[in-house]
Order: structure tokens, then sequence, then C-alpha cells
């Protein structure tokens, strides 16, 4: 699960695997799987940085999962 804020300052968390597409316009609009669009604060980069971070925890034996 990755961190992110909505536009109302909400946190929340979703699960990476279910992100179909994001875009920027400027808001971040990230499309899951199943057809639910979600605004967040986030820019698609830092999406993406998040997604890579918590793949490399998944996948790698050595790191702990927090």
């Amino acid at each position: 699960m990755i961190p992110l804020t909505r536009l109302n300052n909400t946190p929340m968390v979703i699960n990476p695997d279910l992100i179909v597409h994001m875009e920027e316009t400027p808001d971040t609009i990230i499309t899951l799987s199943n057809g639910e669009k979600i605004t967040v604060q986030e820019k698609v980069q830092e999406v993406i940085r998040l997604v890579i971070e918590f793949r490399r925890r998944v996948f790698s034996p050595s790191t702990p999962i927090e």
C-alpha cells in the first residue's frame, strides 16, 4: 500500500497494483482497475516514486516490510 493525500487533506492508502493510469491536469487523477478515479495532492512523479519504493520493499528479501 502507498500513502497518498486527497485534495481535502484526508490521508489514504491505495494498492498500487490497482493503478491503471494517472494524469496530471494539474491535480493528479489516478484511475484504478475497477474504474474508480481518485484525485490526490501528490504529483504523478511522486506517486511513481512511492510505487517503486513499495515494490522494492516487497520484492527485496533483505528489506523489512514496515
